[in-house]
């Protein structure tokens, strides 16, 4: 309860402004009801060893994922969805698959405990850099210039995130992976190795579907 008290003031500030106060207050809702929901999820999946479980919920997650990422463009939502989900699902799964497999080495490959919490910060890498990019292609393209220049401009707007968090890593926060790992008492250069795994992570995944959903628009706005 004390941790709602810096966004309650928060509310407060936008309310006075008529700035989306009820937008927000959704927000916040939303998060916590989601996250007391999937915490029930999770006790049971953590507890099956049952592979098709946990491919249908990482299912489940990238179909949300690729719904949420076109927020900016509501009224365009079913046309633009299968290229959305498409990148995320080409630039998520493919990193998915190397972290999982390949660095950790997930024993078994269907490892919950595994695939679930890093599936779900690769899809939402992936979904916040696809919603980017996909505002700024249409910003870009209304205005009158070409593809190839409205490319290059969505795909930097997409990847301000991921490299602002970049050059801040270590010296202006310490990320959330890192402090859980610090405080639950794991040794700061064995956090430092999980984090740097994350951050390569997460910048591929976002970049990959990124850079997937506007070549998949050429052919639209080309037409």
């Amino acid at each position: 309860m004390l941790a709602l008290g810096p966004p309650v003031v928060v509310l407060a500030i936008l309310h006075r402004w008529s700035a989306g106060s009820g937008t927000a207050l959704h927000g916040i809702g939303r998060m916590v009801a989601q996250l007391a929901l999937v915490g029930y999820l999770l006790t049971f999946l953590f507890g099956t060893a049952n592979s098709l479980a946990v491919l249908a919920t990482l299912t489940i997650m990238l179909g949300v994922a690729g719904w949420i990422a076109l927020r900016p463009l509501a009224t365009q939502r079913r046309q633009h969805y299968p290229q959305a989900l498409a990148a995320i699902a080409i630039g998520g799964i493919s990193t998915l698959a190397i972290i999982t497999q390949g660095v950790l080495a997930a024993n078994p490959w269907h490892d919950a405990t595994v695939m679930i919490p890093l599936g779900g910060m690769i899809f939402a890498t992936s979904m916040n850099a696809v919603s980017l990019s996909a505002e700024r292609l249409g910003a870009e393209l209304t205005r009158g210039a070409s593809y190839d220049d409205a490319r290059r401009i969505a795909i930097r707007a997409a990847l301000i995130p991921q490299i602002n968090t970049l050059f801040a890593v270590g010296i202006v926060s310490l990320p959330g992976m890192m402090t859980g790992q610090i405080l639950s008492g794991v040794t700061p250069l064995i956090a430092v190795r999980y984090q740097i795994m994350v951050m390569c992570m997460l910048f591929g995944a976002s970049g990959l579907s990124a850079a997937c959903f506007l070549v998949l628009q050429r052919r639209r706005w080309s037409a």
